[in-house]
């Protein structure tokens, strides 16, 4: 596996340094962009997203896709919904249900890529349109409202999105979160080993390592963080919709390419990717600021995509073109 560490290093740096400049921009020409309620806007519209883009990452790190995130999301949300209001189990046990659909999509993902050697494409559209008939069946197609929180059971919205003194808690868990999967992708063998298969999967598998084990637990990565996802979904909006979630997982995957985590595999961190998460956090508030609507915001973030995935083209040529010359 080549070293990527320099490369990342200097992506994670010209994020960070739009990031900067994006939020003194609107600092300076928005309407109370720089405020305690704004900046807490910023973190509050990052956590479903922040959860789907850190899964996300393990995946493209593979040299893979996954877009079925959204509506793996919006399925766990349902289900555990509907897990605490029609069948009666308690918010706990609801919430866990949800993370357990996240996870098996991502195992279902897994298989069909990694066993059945479907295109990532193929397969994650197919488990994104399961995902949202299954959630949609399972409520009946009916919205699902979890309790606010004046009820007894509306303790999650407490836990996972803000305290009872307003303080935004769910930053604390997406931190956390990012941490875990950081060590989990620098310090130990699934890391190392999901890094080798997007780097070179054939030398990977020549070499005795078992490519179909990592590249499902990468897919499984993914699944269970858009099950968390869907806990911070419903944490923040209440109120889940069957047959949405279409465009998050797009979301997710800009905020990860954003981050310098490259779409040809092998080179990715999850401090980037969570970069990414903020510079279109503060795009979108930032926009908002500036009276801009929400279309505004998808105009600029495909700009910055496009601006992403074009400086990873010529990362990656000007890599071959040192290799070669070697």
């Amino acid at each position: 596996m080549r070293d990527n560490s320099k490369k990342v290093n200097i992506f994670q740096y010209m994020a960070l340094g739009a990031l900067v400049a994006l939020y003194i921009f609107f600092a300076l020409f928005g309407n109370n962009f720089f405020s305690y309620d704004a900046f807490v806007n910023i973190l509050d519209s990052s956590y479903y997203i922040g959860f789907m883009a850190i899964g996300v990452t393990f995946v493209i790190i593979t040299g893979g896709i996954d877009l079925s995130l959204g509506t793996v999301l919006i399925c766990s949300a349902l289900i555990g919904g509907v897990a605490h209001n029609n069948w009666g189990l308690s918010m706990g046990l609801s919430l866990l249900i949800g993370v357990i659909v996240g996870t098996l999509f991502g195992f279902l993902n897994g298989v069909l890529v990694a066993r059945f050697k479907l295109p990532p494409f193929v397969a994650t559209l197919g488990s994104m349109m399961i995902a949202q008939g299954m959630g949609a069946i399972v409520s009946k197609v009916v919205t699902i409202r979890y309790p606010d929180v004046t009820s007894p059971e509306g303790w999650f919205k407490h836990v996972f999105y803000k305290t009872d003194n307003g303080f935004p808690i769910g930053i604390i868990w997406l931190l956390l979160a990012a941490i875990i999967a950081h060590i989990i992708l620098t310090k130990t063998k699934v890391g190392r080993y999901i890094f080798a298969v997007g780097s070179n999967e054939e030398a990977t598998r020549l070499s005795g390592v078992n490519v179909i084990k990592w590249k499902t637990i990468a897919y499984i990565i993914s699944g269970l963080f858009s099950g968390i996802g869907g806990i911070m979904y419903a944490a923040a909006y209440t109120s889940i919709v069957p047959a949405t979630g279409n465009g998050f997982e797009l979301l997710a995957i800009a905020a990860a390419v954003i981050g310098g985590t490259s779409l040809s595999g092998g080179i990715g961190s999850i401090t980037g990717t969570l970069i990414g998460v903020y510079i279109m956090s503060v795009l979108k508030q930032g926009l908002m600021s500036m009276n801009l609507q929400a279309h505004y915001q998808t105009l600029f973030t495909g700009i910055v995509v496009i601006a992403a995935v074009l400086f990873d083209i010529y990362r990656n040529k000007r890599a071959t073109e040192v290799s070669d010359s070697k």
